[in-house]
């Protein structure tokens, strides 16, 4: 418990799902937690335990927006003094074949999952580097290794934010800030329910399409329960050097496996077979 305590965590999307789970699991081990969601109105304290001496605290932060960053993360480090970890975790998914979703719904996609998270990163990497110390946890997901048909752009989002923290991760090394991706699977949040469908999926001209979205949220439905990811995080606080990343889920820690011994059109055809 000693270790955790006082450790100052900035985590954003944390009204609900993983996020939520991450937050209170966190304050329970003794760490100041800023959770953040762009629906909470005005600042509260939402947990404090005298016995663990955890605090938990809400802010409005849309990930979307420079300046809501910047404030959010000013009021941390006025209040503390320092962020040691940041918990990069605010996304949702757009779900609709390639070719009916529009030039906006992708780039809303990728504004939140990938430059939220960029614009994050730009406003806490300059108190880290001044601490000489810092952690970043970037929630990514098995989509990010595997591209999953009709879920195009939030597996590209996710691709995209695994090359990035691997680049992060060598650019900081020096200044004695780590980053590490957790990759869950198929989790029980209300993700599932928030999942954007293209407009002109309607209309749409993939009739497989529908039964591939299904079956993806039936799996999310019935999968692991946010708190699994919640205690993967906290274990993560107490290594000197995490991973690069870290599988959720027996299923797909094998799935990794195969991808890179398996040629491709195989784990094309599994795939396929699975959501096409």
């Amino acid at each position: 418990m000693d270790f955790y305590y006082g450790r100052v965590i900035l985590l954003t999307g944390a009204s609900s799902g993983i996020g939520k789970a991450a937050a209170e699991h966190l304050a329970s081990l003794g760490c100041r937690v800023y959770g953040t969601s762009r629906r909470t109105e005005g600042r509260k304290q939402v947990f404090k335990d005298e016995h663990s001496q955890g605090y938990m605290e809400m802010l409005k932060l849309d990930v979307c927006d420079k300046e809501s960053v910047k404030e959010a993360v000013q009021y941390v480090l006025e209040k503390e003094g320092r962020i040691d970890v940041l918990i990069n975790n605010a996304g949702f998914g757009i779900s609709g074949a390639i070719e009916e979703t529009s030039e906006q719904e992708a780039f809303s996609q990728f504004d939140t999952n990938f430059f939220g998270m960029h614009r994050m990163c730009r406003s806490v990497l300059p108190i880290m580097r001044r601490q000489k110390k810092g952690l970043i946890i970037n929630i990514s997901s098995v989509a990010g290794l595997f591209a999953i048909p009709y879920q195009s752009m939030y597996s590209a989002s996710k691709y995209a934010m695994e090359s990035y923290t691997e680049a992060l991760r060598m650019e900081v090394r020096d200044f004695g800030i780590r980053a590490v991706l957790i990759e869950p699977g198929d989790t029980k949040t209300g993700f599932t329910d928030n999942r954007y469908y293209c407009a002109e999926s309607e209309n749409t001209a993939y009739p497989k399409s529908k039964a591939s979205i299904e079956r993806m949220e039936k799996d999310e439905r019935n999968g692991s329960k946010p708190e699994e990811i919640a205690r993967i995080i906290g274990g993560l606080l107490s290594k000197k050097n995490p991973p690069v990343r870290i599988s959720v889920g027996l299923i797909y820690k094998v799935f990794v496996q195969l991808k890179r011994v398996f040629p491709n059109r195989l784990v094309e055809l599994i795939l396929r077979k699975m959501y096409a």
